[in-house]
């Protein structure tokens, strides 16, 4: 299958420090589709050989282990070409079409890795230009709009383009191969299935961690804060799958069919219980790996009244038959004790403990990272004296080690994906509203509140109110327990 890629936002951070890696390695495992074009556009004035010649170059910064050789790389590179272009002139989108029409690849992948607020001007100017037959694609990149009102906008423009089977908004926490085995554990195995619901699960708590601060992103960060840049996309995705219903299928919009309706059945929040249920945070001068860091007022081109939130920790219910009464706690934040991603399923107390001491019930981990894996902790007798208290045991399967030679990196599987047609991993538009739809009140009575996030030290778990939030229904964080 021949095909072309074009990465608007050639020269740009994202295509260069992911987009252009995960190709590498999917050309390296020889998964990357043969008869295929790579084309960067950007604003530069740059030759198919200059371009080469300036990614080399960024390629030094990659991890080791992804990094080419001289020879490794003088290969991929015969796939890579550039051209220059500015985004507002028509004529270059001609220009495109024409480069585009040289050969008639069977399909046509444009990734928009561009700043957001370009994705309606580019996607009229494609539309202009013709570039939106059947065999295009587009992928929009995150963020997708800043709230309900502009995400919709996004989508009316992209609507009036291309089909919802051509756009393919991607979420890169959802290629990861820990979140498709969570779609595994569920829907191939029978083990879970029937304790999967409020009968047998106390609560599920989501937490996707940073030990990192904002970096040189200080401008980007506090125009979002972690509800826009972490909740609104990557936790709510994960909850989704979680609590969804077994699809019929494992088709794209069954899939995303059944994700909708958790979406849809998430208690939606009021002032009154933002104030009770949403706890904001943002960090300040602390330790983190033994060294003492900056607090997040003191980061570079971050103002220094700013009320951006660095964290956020929420409570929120499922309501439906499955779910009804089971709170579901998400937790973001920058800066805090560890890089940490995981799913955590507390499972109800045995019924009647026939057992001395404080029995601490099963747990199943769902290891999103820097571990892929999953962990059941069970209960065991050691086989001592009699009426001697149980020991928490643990099942852990590692799968970077049980799969070491068939890891596909997040962006190396979405970006196959997209080449293939395949929408599984893919975002939906009215997933995507719908998730800014149960976000946005909770923006709304931040802009009410004057009290402002609650300041917490680096390398902590957030404020202490987080865990009086998860306390107040007699549960506590996993870290903890």
């Amino acid at each position: 299958m021949s095909f072309d890629l074009v990465f608007f936002g050639g020269t740009g951070d994202l295509t260069w420090r992911k987009l252009m890696p995960a190709l590498f390695q999917a050309f390296r495992h020889g998964k990357l589709p043969a008869g295929g074009r790579i084309l960067a556009v950007a604003r530069d004035e740059m030759s198919d050989e200059r371009y080469r010649e300036w990614l080399k170059e960024r390629f030094r910064e990659v991890d080791g282990s992804k990094r080419p050789n001289d020879e490794e790389f003088e290969k991929f590179a015969a796939l890579l070409h550039y051209r220059r272009m500015d985004l507002s002139q028509p004529e270059h989108y001609q220009r495109l079409k024409e480069w585009l029409g040289e050969r008639a690849a069977d399909t046509v992948v444009l990734y928009l890795a561009t700043s957001p607020h370009l994705f309606t001007q580019i996607c009229e100017q494609l539309g202009a230009a013709g570039l939106n037959e059947k065999r295009v694609r587009v992928v929009l990149e995150k963020p997708l709009g800043h709230d309900l009102a502009s995400a919709q906008e996004i989508n009316r423009v992209v609507r009036s383009v291309f089909a919802e089977e051509q756009a393919f908004r991607i979420d890169h926490y959802l290629g990861k191969p820990s979140v498709q085995n969570l779609m595994a554990l569920r829907f191939g195995n029978a083990l879970f299935e029937p304790l999967w619901r409020r009968e047998s699960i106390a609560n599920i708590q989501i937490t996707l961690a940073e030990g990192l601060g904002v970096g040189t992103r200080g401008a980007f960060y506090d125009g979002t804060g972690a509800l826009r840049d972490m909740i609104q996309n990557h936790a709510l995705q994960l909850l989704t799958m979680i609590a969804m219903e077994p699809p019929s299928t494992n088709n794209a919009d069954a899939i995303r069919d059944e994700k909708l309706k958790v979406l849809r059945s998430l208690k939606p929040f009021t002032v009154e219980s933002v104030a009770r249920d949403v706890v904001r945070g943002q960090y300040r001068a602390g330790n983190n790996g033994g060294q003492a860091v900056p607090g997040y007022l003191d980061e570079a081109k971050v103002p220094a009244d700013s009320q951006c939130e660095t964290f956020v920790a929420l409570r929120t219910e499922v309501q439906n038959w499955r779910w009804a009464g089971v709170p579901f706690y998400l937790r973001t934040g920058k800066r805090l004790a560890a890089r940490d991603a995981q799913i955590v399923i507390n499972f109800r107390p045995v019924p009647h403990p026939i057992f001395p001491g404080a029995n601490q019930p099963n747990r199943l981990v769902i290891k999103l990272q820097p571990e892929d894996g999953l962990e059941l902790q069970l209960l065991a007798h050691k086989g001592g004296a009699d009426n001697e208290a149980l020991t928490p045991v643990s099942l852990d399967l590692d799968f970077d080690k049980a799969f070491a030679a068939n890891r596909v990196g997040a962006y190396e599987r979405l970006l196959l994906d997209a080449i293939a047609g395949r929408l599984n991993l893919f975002v939906r538009s009215d997933e995507q509203e719908q998730a800014w739809r149960w976000v946005e009140p909770i923006l709304d009575a931040w802009k009410q509140d004057s009290t402002g996030p609650r300041p917490y030290s680096a390398g902590s778990w957030g404020p202490a109110a987080a865990s009086a939030l998860v306390a107040r229904d007699g549960f506590a964080w996993a870290e903890e327990q």
